[in-house]
């Protein structure tokens, strides 16, 4: 399998630069997955597609505004601290721009000297290990002083930092949104459970990785990143209740889709507890845990892509993306919604 199979042309003016001011007002694309008809609607429109007994997972991550602009302390240089990890107290694991002019003992200042940085250590893949220091709680200097660290294809500053949250984003965690949930209002989640949905609540904590490309040829010798993911025995027992009693378990992105498909046993059974997941998800696969799946559009060589393509089939998704550039569809991380289901 080739990364190449998954390529598609975007015209650059498709990507979503803005969010819409209605969350739920974006475009969504149902797509069958058996049949690969597709059908366009409005994304307010997907409780017409949930029935009562179906459960709804969604990642409750939040994103951290993990980019930090500063100086280098001696010679006033800019430099650009990207969070990634925190490994224990105020000591992270970072991206630093520019790397070569912050070696081991180096020191940034941010904001009014609130908040410093000392550079510990360089990692084998080139990323620093930094410590921090201020005086405080450090997720408020961070909130003040920190940027949402967009994807690169986001070429401006976002003005209202939530919009890059879901509404029911909760346990801070991600350097980037799991973007499928945004398009919930709480209004719409709300009706969705009044109809006798159930919503189950998982955690996947978003690493940058999920940007990072497919720099192979050959699909298999990809290493995929590392995400820390929490399933809760709450959620577990609403996914496993939903599946013995014949509803559907209708994943909210990719995010989602990995954590549950992680912890499924083989019958489908989900498994409370937490850890590191690199699972890859690529054509071949077989789903233990989701039935449908509702997403954003991806990436053309992108391992979200080659997901989508495991689940509803590459030539079905390659045409649906097709007829997507086609129709003008808003695309990536603050763009439209495709759901893929089957039909009744």
């Amino acid at each position: 399998m080739k990364t190449s199979d998954f390529y598609f042309d975007l015209p650059e003016e498709l990507i979503a630069q803005d969010p819409l001011e209605d969350r739920s007002s974006s475009r969504l694309m149902v797509l069958d997955k058996n049949t690969g008809e597709i059908t366009h609607r409005i994304f307010r429109d997907i409780t017409e597609y949930l029935h009562p007994g179906d459960c709804l997972v969604i990642n409750d991550t939040k994103v951290i505004p993990a980019r930090l602009i500063g100086a280098k302390e001696d010679t006033g240089a800019k430099i650009e601290i990207l969070l990634l990890k925190r490994k224990e107290n105020d000591i992270w694991e970072t991206l630093v721009k520019p790397g070569k002019k912050c070696r081991p003992g180096a020191k940034v200042v941010f904001g009014n000297g609130e908040l410093r940085a000392e550079i510990l250590e360089v990692l084998e893949d080139g990323n620093r290990l930094v410590q921090f220091s201020y005086e405080g709680i450090f997720e408020e200097v961070l909130d003040r002083l920190g940027q949402m660290p967009l994807p690169p294809y986001i070429t401006h500053k976002l003005q209202d930092k939530n919009r890059y949250q879901t509404v029911y984003a909760k346990y801070e965690g991600s350097a980037a949104a799991p973007t499928a949930g945004l398009h919930f209002t709480k209004e719409l989640l709300k009706e969705i459970e009044d109809s006798g949905v159930r919503i189950a609540r998982v955690t996947l904590h978003v690493g940058l990785g999920t940007f990072r490309p497919v720099k192979v040829e050959n699909v298999l010798e990809h290493h995929m990143h590392s995400e820390y993911y929490h399933v809760s025995k709450e959620a577990a027992d609403i996914i496993n209740d939903t599946r013995r009693n014949g509803g559907r378990v209708i994943s909210v992105g990719t995010t989602s889709t990995r954590t549950l498909e992680s912890v499924a046993q083989d019958d489908g059974t989900i498994v409370p507890g937490s850890g590191n997941t690199e699972i890859f998800i690529y054509p071949g696969y077989k789903f233990k845990a989701i039935d449908c799946l509702i997403t954003n559009f991806h990436l053309p060589e992108s391992t979200l892509l080659m997901l989508v393509s495991a689940l509803a089939g590459k030539d079905h998704i390659l045409a649906a993306y097709e007829e997507a550039v086609k129709e003008r569809y808003r695309f990536f991380s603050f763009g439209d919604a495709m759901f893929i289901t089957v039909e009744d």
